[in-house]
C-alpha cells in the first residue's frame, strides 16, 4: 500500500502556510495543477479531507489542522538535519581529539590553537588530552587521536605528517645548589660529568653530548617535563628541556642556566594523517597551518 512522501508533506505544509494554490505553487517552484494533485492524492491515502477549497477561498479542515500539527515540527526537524549534514561537510561541524604533550600548555600553543579554533568554530566540538609522546604514532594510525602536538624528531609510519607550529631552545635544568649553577651560562663540555635525567624528548640531551664529545650518563626518564623538573629537584640530576619551561615553572631547588654556542633547537609541531577523511579534522589542520 503506497504511502505519504516527503513531498506530499511539503505541499501540505506549503498551502497551510499561504491558504493559496497559486502561491504555494510559486514557492514550491511547480505548477499549480500538478500541486492540487499532490493534495488530492495525500487526502486519498490520507482518507481524511485537508482542505476546503471553494474558487475564492482554501481553508485547513479540522483534520487538516490536526495533522498539520504532527507533519510541521517533522519537517523542521529534517530541515536542521539537512542544514547540519551540510554544515558537517563543510567542515563546520563536528568533534576533533586532540592529543597534546605538556610542552605545547607551557608554550601557549594549545591556547592559541585550539582554543582560537573553538571560538571561530563553535559548531566543532574540541576534547584535548594530555599524552605519552611515544604512544602518539600508534594512536594517530589507529584513530584514537585526530592530531596530536608532539615535539620532534619522531617516527611515525607512512601517512602521518607534521608541521612546525611552535620554535625553542633547549636550556639545562640543574639543582640551586649546583657548582655549576653559579655560571649564567653553560658550555657543554662542563656537563660532561653530570647525570642526565631524560625527557619523553631525548634529542636535546644527546646533542648536548655531541657537541661536549662526552656519552651522557643516563638517569631515570620519568615521562613528563613536570616529573623530569621533580627528579632534578631532588639533587644529583641535570636535565636538558626546552626553554619554555624556564618562563612557566619555577620548582623549588631548579634554575635554569643557558647552554653556550648555536642554540640547540627544539620545536613544537602538529602531528596529523595526510588523507584525513573527517572533514572539521580538515579544518582543525587548516586552521593551524594558517596561523
Amino acid at each position: 500500500m503506497r504511502q505519504l512522501e516527503l513531498h506530499h508533506l511539503r505541499c501540505i505544509a506549503c498551502v497551510a502556510k499561504h491558504l493559496h494554490f497559486s502561491r504555494a505553487a510559486e514557492e514550491l517552484e511547480i505548477a499549480a495543477p500538478s500541486l492540487t494533485r499532490q493534495i488530492q492524492e495525500a487526502e486519498r491515502l490520507l482518507g481524511v479531507r485537508l482542505f476546503h477549497r471553494t474558487k475564492r477561498s482554501v481553508a485547513l479542515t479540522a483534520a487538516g489542522e490536526a495533522y498539520l500539527a504532527d507533519i510541521t515540527p517533522a519537517l523542521e526537524h529534517l530541515a536542521r538535519g539537512a542544514e547540519r549534514a551540510a554544515l558537517a561537510e563543510r567542515g563546520e561541524l563536528g568533534r576533533v581529539e586532540i592529543g597534546y604533550i605538556a610542552s605545547a600548555a607551557y608554550a601557549g600553543v594549545l591556547r592559541q590553537t585550539a582554543g582560537g579554533f573553538h571560538t571561530t568554530h563553535p559548531g566543532i566540538e574540541v576534547t584535548i588530552r594530555e599524552v605519552v609522546m611515544d604512544r602518539v604514532p600508534g594512536m594517530l594510525s589507529e584513530g584514537q587521536l585526530d592530531v596530536a602536538f608532539v615535539r620532534p624528531p619522531m617516527q611515525f609510519s607512512e601517512g602521518i605528517r607534521t608541521t612546525t607550529v611552535y620554535r625553542d631552545t633547549f636550556v639545562v635544568a640543574l639543582p640551586e645548589d649546583s657548582e655549576l649553577a653559579t655560571a649564567p651560562t653553560l658550555s657543554p663540555a662542563q656537563l660532561r660529568d653530570e647525570w642526565f635525567v631524560l625527557p619523553e624528548q631525548e634529542a636535546g640531551t644527546y646533542e648536548v653530548a655531541r657537541r661536549g664529545r662526552f656519552s651522557p650518563k643516563l638517569g631515570p626518564q620519568p615521562g613528563t617535563l613536570a616529573a623530569v623538573l621533580a627528579c632534578v629537584s631532588l639533587g644529583g640530576n641535570v636535565a636538558v628541556v626546552p626553554h619554555t619551561l624556564a618562563d612557566c615553572i619555577a620548582l623549588p631547588g631548579v634554575v635554569y642556566r643557558t647552554i653556550s654556542g648555536k642554540p640547540i633547537p627544539s620545536e613544537i609541531a602538529l602531528a596529523y594523517r595526510q588523507f584525513e577523511r573527517a572533514p572539521a579534522v580538515r579544518t582543525f589542520v587548516d586552521y593551524v597551518k594558517s596561523r
